[in-house]
């Protein structure tokens, strides 16, 4: 597996990819025909795929936890289907890298409110500050506190903390500590406002190569954990002692015993590493603290255990193992709040054989091992592992004693017994959630069940899309875990692109009129760097790299599979006929050209690099430039060529300083056309074409009148459908798209950590309202009104309208009565108030135009009684609606 997972081409958005204003125009575009269409949104199921650095169960709620990624946001579980549901993806473009999460808390005073620190990178590559997401609705919706500094979600040291910590006695009071020499951070008005606390007197040191220049790795990791003593307060008071960890091996842990007024460095602590995490038993009175040489989550190569008496002042050494014996750092760390004692850490930086984990019943007086030797190399493990549900976990591996397939994991920085059930535990990995049920049996010589608990929670980043005209519908290339072949979207499917095995494929490609005939290129540490498939991509052998391939690159495959362009890193383009055993240089091209081919003509290919389009007609041995002018000036560019249709080529991308849109080409890339009505685009993707159209449908992720989203149009560009919403945005959405050829309306869209989203339309809806539209919405109507969650004073709910008269709405406004006192307290996707009993919710700018047998769909939050009846019965403007 990787070792570093960075924003694809996070350089080039840094750029200016994300911020500014559009590009200026030499004159007004006509107004962009914009309808509305509901989607419903679904994962490609991997299930997992990334790491899960954090873990936070409620302390006074049962069955309330949550979970936080490095760069694909924060998700709350929902246990009566045993299932993560995610929380932030109503992060949009623009912010982007508030999809990293940092920390989270959740308030075990009110357990409807839960905080996240937002923020991905310190360094350049994220334009934007770090924030705090506040929710009083447990993230259903959030309220955003900005920071004047960043936060580093996926940047060395994020498997260290909780972060961000509520006062579990005046839940008003929260603490945050920053990275980057930011210091400590106070909140006094539940995370609306915050400020630096001054007399903090220690802002970190740490930083994991000082030396690096891009700022990544020389960050300093600031202050990494804070912790309450809730023995120290009383309700409705603030706790007088806190502990804080800090990034500075000689001075690692800080106490206040006056509610943060005054802080002093813990005398008598062991000097040397880092504390990764500081949890506190208050019934015995100890601090447990798990230590590291490193920041984590990848290195680490000596670790402690400790224990300091909170009462005395007494510092016991607990390691399960002498120092010599350790090459790894402890970090997952948990208590048992049912059996005091109890007490388990975790080995993160074990990467070979395996992870360790260890356990106490005795304040860590004595330990036991997850597995230990039986006679080297065997061992004997405490535990089970049942991986069917995501049997891709195996990695296909059969590895030689004493490693295991499936590893007990890597990068374990999180580590937590369920504070209701001793035989509850969940840890994260660098690719999944595992737990257990029945974790006692540990400690009555049985062994205990370990299976993956991810479902839900989507983590991988994408990098390219195909959807072939037969065979599976769709084929992923992925950072990290390499890709899949998903032939029912519903399911995890069995085994990544294996043989070889890329730690991320960089770009797929199939044979249009053979689509059996799959290429995938991608980066491996030793090995091939690229991959051919006969099969529609089941099973895969490797081809030969050129001299100097350094990384996959981007791939074509010829029309009918019988040749091959490739533009690899590390080396020029290159082309091949047959399965790549000899590879020639292109001739006419420059080296790190994005490269595609015609979907018709076998021996026709494309290229682009630098605001330069490239053509080659005899199978890409040579490339002539064209004449076409006006194309974007940077690399930030993805383009495709229309499958059926010879020299139809649409390109998208640009930057915010330069040109920046979406283009068309009808002459094999001659001359491109730029779309008036497109502000800015960054994917472009092909579709099965609408009922009655003659060209197939376009998506985009793209800005259009105004509005970021994702778009379809079936009339070759000429207007276009937003066809997702506020709520559902997934931050950065600029890799791939690409629509269904089988089915009308499915689009499968690539975000930065929320895995493989596919949408398919509810109503049906058209792009062009059409003339004459209905000025105030008269004709018949549809509502369907769901609770989607419920909790105690709360709940959300979606409603959608659908238009089932024959004309066009261009604007509507729909009311309900409430009958059990329920009140309004938040929406999205619509304007609504409340007045008395009766809630009115009004269209916004970008769904205002509703087709014929089209649906709009909004959502809301209220606060309700115990009781909480749907509304019986729904108007548009004078007109009753049809209640579904």
């Amino acid at each position: 597996m990787r070792r570093t997972r960075i924003l694809t081409a996070v350089l080039a958005l840094a750029a200016g990819l994300l911020s500014g204003a559009p590009t200026a125009l030499a004159a007004d575009p006509p107004a962009p025909k914009l309808a509305a269409d509901t989607y419903t949104w679904k994962n490609a199921r991997i299930d997992g795929g990334g790491f899960v650095p954090g873990i936070v169960f409620n302390r006074s709620e049962k069955n309330l936890a949550y979970a936080r990624t490095d760069i694909g946001g924060a998700y709350r579980w929902q246990e009566s289907s045993k299932t993560w549901t995610p929380l932030l993806d109503s992060v949009g473009w623009e912010d982007w890298g508030h999809t990293g999460v940092v920390s989270i808390a959740s308030d075990s005073v009110d357990p409807n409110r839960v905080y996240a620190a937002v923020g991905t990178y310190t360094n350049s590559w994220d334009p934007k500050n770090g924030a705090v997401m506040r929710s009083a609705d447990r993230g259903a919706s959030w309220q955003k506190a900005n920071l004047p500094f960043k936060l580093g979600g996926n940047m060395p040291g994020r498997g260290m903390g909780e972060r961000l910590a509520v006062d579990p006695n005046r839940n008003s009071v929260l603490y945050l500590g920053a990275p980057s020499g930011k210091g400590l951070w106070r909140s006094t008005d539940s995370g609306a406002g915050w400020s630096q606390v001054a007399n903090f007197p220690n802002v970190g040191n740490y930083a994991q190569d000082p030396s690096d220049t891009s700022g990544y790795a020389s960050d300093n990791q600031g202050i990494v954990w804070v912790t309450f003593d809730e023995s120290t307060g009383t309700a409705g008071s603030a706790t007088k002692t806190i502990y804080v960890g800090v990034a500075d091996k000689d001075n690692a842990v800080y106490r206040s015993t006056d509610a943060g007024a005054t802080w002093q460095r813990l005398t008598g602590q062991p000097p040397g590493h880092l504390a990764h995490k500081g949890v506190l038993d208050a019934k015995n009175g100890y601090l447990y603290l798990a230590y590291s040489d490193k920041g984590g989550p990848y290195d680490g190569g000596k670790g402690r255990l400790w224990r300091y008496a909170t009462g005395t002042g007494t510092w016991t050494d607990i390691s399960p193992v002498a120092e010599a014996d350790t090459f790894f750092g402890f970090s997952g760390l948990t208590v048992d709040r049912r059996k005091p004692g109890t007490v388990m850490a975790t080995a993160y930086s074990a990467w070979w054989p395996d992870t360790q984990i260890f356990r106490s019943t005795d304040s860590g007086a004595t330990w036991s091992k997850a597995w230990d030797y039986t006679s080297y190399p065997n061992r004997e493990n405490r535990y089970t592992m049942d991986v069917s549900s995501s049997p891709w976990l195996t990695w296909g591996a059969n590895p030689q004693p004493p490693e295991q397939a499936p590893k007990l994991g890597w990068m374990t920085e999180a580590l937590e017994i369920d504070p209701f059930d001793s035989d509850r535990m969940m840890y994260g990995t660098g690719a999944t959630v595992y737990g257990t049920e029945n974790l006692t049996n540990w400690d009555s010589g049985g062994k205990f069940a370990i299976r993956p608990m991810v479902q839900g929670l989507e983590e991988t980043a994408v990098n390219d899309l195909v959807s072939p005209p037969s065979g599976a519908p769709l084929l992923s290339a992925l950072g990290d875990i390499g890709g899949f072949r998903h032939t029912d979207l519903t399911k995890v499917p069995s085994m990544m692109f294996s043989q070889p095995n890329f730690t991320t494929t960089t770009s797929l490609d199939f044979a249009e009129s053979n689509p059996n005939t799959v290429v995938r290129t991608g980066n491996l540490d030793s090995g091939p760097h690229i991959a051919f498939s006969t099969d529609n991509g089941a099973n895969w052998f490797a081809g030969t790299d050129p001299s100097g391939v350094s990384g996959g690159g981007t791939v074509a495959s010829a029309a009918d599979g019988t040749r091959f362009v490739w533009s690899p890193e590390g080396a020029g383009v290159h082309h091949a006929t047959g399965f790549g055993t000899a590879w020639h240089a292109s001739a006419g091209i420059p080296a790190g050209a994005i490269v595609e081919s015609d979907r018709v003509d076998a021996k026709t290919f494309y290229g682009f690099k630098s605001g330069k389009f490239y053509v080659s007609t005899d199978g890409g041995a040579t490339f002539k430039e064209s004449p076409a002018s006006g194309l974007p000036g940077g690399d930030s560019v993805r383009f495709k060529a229309l499958p059926g249709g010879k020299g139809d080529v649409w390109l998208a991308g640009g930057a915010a300083d330069g040109s920046y849109g979406l283009w068309h080409s009808t002459d094999g890339g001659t001359s491109f056309t730029k779309l008036s009505n497109v502000e800015q685009a960054d994917t472009v993707g092909f579709g099965k074409a609408a009922p009655g159209a003659s060209y197939q449908t376009l998506y985009t992720s793209a800005k259009i009148g105004g509005v970021r989203g994702v778009f379809r149009s079936t009339d070759k560009g000429a207007s276009w459908t937003r066809i997702n919403d506020d709520a559902h945005q997934w931050g950065w959405t600029g890799a791939a798209i690409t629509g269904d050829p089988r089915v009308y309306g499915r689009v499968y869209v690539s975000t930065n950590g929320r895995g493989v989203l596919y949408g398919d339309s509810s109503g049906g809806g058209t792009t062009d309202p059409g003339p004459g539209p209905d000025p105030t919405p008269t004709g018949a109507c549809e509502v369907t009104y769901k609770i989607t969650s419920q909790w105690s004073g709360g709940f959300q709910a979606d409603v959608r309208l659908t238009n089932t008269g024959t004309r066009p709405w261009t604007g509507w406004s729909l009311a309900w009565t409430f009958t059990d006192g329920q009140k309004l307290t938040q929406a999205w996707n619509a304007e609504a108030a409340q007045s008395g009993s009766t809630v009115t919710a009004k269209n916004v700018a970008w769904n205002a135009s509703v087709a014929a047998w089209s649906s709009v769909s909004f959502g809301f939050t209220a606060s309700r009684s115990d009781a909480n009846a749907k509304p019986g019965a729904f108007k548009l403007g004078e007109q009753t609606c049809a209640v579904a």
